[in-house]
């Protein structure tokens, strides 16, 4: 893996592991505000449900395993993901395309949890803390919140990734997941969630994982959600030499909440383009793998591209649209990349 820091670990995923529907857990990347936790004692561990609530109460491992369990895949991407492809820098760790990867999670759905205890007219927001200690001088809690209506409806307490327990450096023995939402929403080593009547405050919530631009107060900008319409190319790698004839072109696609309907493909910088062939399973909040076999005659540099659309027709824009902590990357031209055919 490719370590963008090592305190906190942040490392990304290597394109070759990125051709797979599943992502392997010994290569799923990783992203940390924090001190990795070193171990955690089931018979001790409780998570606590508080706040606007009729019953707050603690749920053990054992409790939450005897809840109807629910299995689902889902591409977990880093908000930053592709940061350090934008022309203009952007603050943040420089990911490339790493920052992200497909599981399927075991677990059980939030709201079998809400229902015990049940959240009161006043709540709007559900608050996510775990177990890890803040890193830095500044001792600064990772603790997000994500609406009522998301946690009610498609958010998983995953215990189980890829059929295994979860492993510790991604959140074991519970991670809250946000399905289709940027990672930022899917707090790891869960210990408390707080039912509140709105959005939490504080410096995850308020100073970063918010779109804004030079000068502009980051409260006032959109809230990092849903993964972006987006799609890239894992095969070839930029920079290869290829011999002329048949060439494979691998790439996945994904839109959070978003169905991706359609890929195409350019071969010669944007000019022309041609429909991608969807390859492997299909799920809702997971990405699509694709492929598109090119026969390639002329020599020299090649510029290839991919554009996903949705199911509402909406394409991925063929330029990124900028902001201060480049979130959101999903630029065309950003992801393009060149080959040389010799």
């Amino acid at each position: 893996m490719r370590i963008l820091t090592g305190r906190p670990l942040n490392a990304e995923t290597p394109t070759e592991s990125l051709r797979s529907w599943i992502t392997a857990n010994s290569v799923f990347f990783h992203r940390n505000q924090s001190e990795l936790i070193t171990a955690v004692s089931l018979t001790e561990w409780k998570l606590t449900v508080e706040g606007e609530v009729e019953n707050p109460g603690e749920f053990s491992f054992g409790e939450i395993l005897r809840y109807p369990k629910a299995i689902c895949a889902n591409t977990l991407e880093c908000s930053g993901n592709g940061r350090s492809l934008l022309r203009e820098k952007a603050s943040g760790n420089p990911w490339t395309i790493g920052g992200v990867g497909n599981a399927v999670w075991g677990g059980v759905w939030l709201k079998e949890l809400l229902r015990i205890v049940k959240p009161k007219e006043s709540a709007r927001h559900v608050g996510f803390e775990g177990m890890d200690e803040p890193y830095g001088a500044a001792r600064l809690k990772f603790i997000r919140s994500i609406p009522l209506d998301k946690a009610m409806t498609s958010t998983l307490l995953a215990y189980e990734m890829k059929g295994e327990p979860l492993p510790l450096a991604h959140g074991f023995p519970l991670r809250a997941l946000a399905l289709g939402w940027v990672g930022a929403n899917c707090c790891k080593w869960l210990r408390k969630i707080t039912v509140l009547d709105r959005p939490y405050e504080g410096h995850y919530m308020d100073q970063v994982y918010r779109v804004f631009q030079k000068g502009q107060d980051p409260k006032s900008g959109t809230v990092v959600t849903q993964l972006p319409l987006k799609s890239f190319i894992t095969q070839p790698l930029p920079g290869e030499s290829l011999k002329p004839g048949t060439i494979v072109i691998l790439g996945t696609s994904y839109g959070g909440e978003r169905r991706v309907s359609r890929v195409d493909v350019s071969v010669d910088g944007g000019r022309s383009w041609f429909p991608a062939e969807f390859i492997g399973p299909h799920e809702r909040f997971a990405w699509r793998q694709w492929q598109y076999v090119w026969t390639v005659k002329k020599r020299g540099t090649h510029c290839l591209m991919a554009r996903a659309v949705d199911s509402e027709g909406n394409e991925q824009p063929m330029e990124a649209h900028w902001n201060v902590l480049g979130y959101g990357n999903n630029g065309v031209r950003e992801h393009a990349i060149s080959v040389f055919i010799v």
